[in-house]
């Protein structure tokens, strides 16, 4: 049985980290509030801007347009891994990475890993695969730092220009979809060629609208920007998915510190009895030799 001091130290060392993850708790409980009312204020609008882009998609008759639409011979891949920057979030780090393998062991097995490109957002994806033979491309893995629209639409852009130019064949997203602080949804989603595959079988209305400027010109600033949104909402997904995953993960672990606590105090007050019961044998041993009995 451990002695009383090695007890003592870690009742002591226990409750401070008690005291930490508790505060990590709260911190997190209020970024997840502000998290939170920021995806559920933009889903709406992403949603609609979707149907609108699924309507509108069988008008794209330009050229240019149309390349926003129709896959290719899949030769280069860029890969969006939506992590954190921080640890102690439980399992949300790793599903991503698991789930980012996997998909490409199943989607992309032929493709040789020069072709696979993955861009971080969150530095734990970079960690996670910085010594894998894949292209890495790390110019925003620390996009948290300025998630504001303004700067992940700049993002989304040059993903979008590097599309059209042809660097990329296929664009697809990996984040962790926010349904509840106790809850995350790992997402995959292709970004370019624009997926129009909830919209199939589905009809427009009937209506004969008369649109000002025409469908091309609508569809010349409605397809970048519902890009660019999607991007927006799957970093914002994730940015709320996880602070409720830190929230959750700190209190299970003040709750496990609570538990050992109870264990140290008990053991702690077993070995102050026993040293107890021993310096009172030794005190009744020591009488009874000294009276000659």
């Amino acid at each position: 049985m451990a002695n009383l001091k090695e007890v003592r130290i870690r009742i002591s060392s226990t409750i401070s980290t008690q005291q930490i993850t508790k505060a990590m708790k709260l911190v997190s409980a209020t970024k997840l509030r502000r998290a939170q009312n920021a995806i559920i204020q933009l889903r709406p609008y992403a949603e609609k801007l979707q149907s609108i882009l699924g309507n509108l998609a069988g008008s794209a008759d330009d050229a240019k347009l149309k390349a926003f639409f129709q896959p290719r011979p899949i030769k280069n891949v860029l890969l969006i891994v939506v992590t954190s920057d921080r640890g102690l979030c439980g399992p949300f780090n790793a599903n991503i990475t698991k789930a980012t393998r996997a998909m490409i062991e199943t989607n992309y097995k032929d493709l040789a890993a020069k072709n696979i490109t993955l861009m971080f957002m969150g530095k734990k994806g970079f960690e996670f695969y910085k010594t894998t033979p894949f292209n890495l491309n790390v110019d925003n893995r620390e996009i948290f730092a300025q998630a504001n629209a303004e700067h992940i639409f700049g993002v989304g852009q040059t993903i979008i220009d590097d599309f059209l130019t042809g660097k990329y064949d296929e664009v697809r997203v990996l984040y962790n979809q926010f349904k509840n602080a106790a809850t995350q949804i790992i997402r995959e989603e292709r970004v370019l060629p624009v997926d129009l595959s909830h919209y199939v079988g589905k009809k427009a209305a009937s209506n004969d609208f008369i649109f000002e400027p025409s469908k091309t010109d609508i569809l010349q600033d409605l397809i970048p920007r519902a890009v660019k949104t999607q991007l927006l909402k799957a970093i914002l997904d994730s940015n709320a998915s996880e602070h409720g995953a830190r929230m959750v993960a700190m209190d299970k672990a003040t709750e496990n510190a609570g538990e050992l606590l109870k264990s140290l105090r008990l053991q702690y007050n077993q070995a102050r009895q026993a040293a107890i019961t021993t310096e009172i044998s030794e005190i009744v041993g020591g009488a009874a030799a000294m009276s000659g009995k």
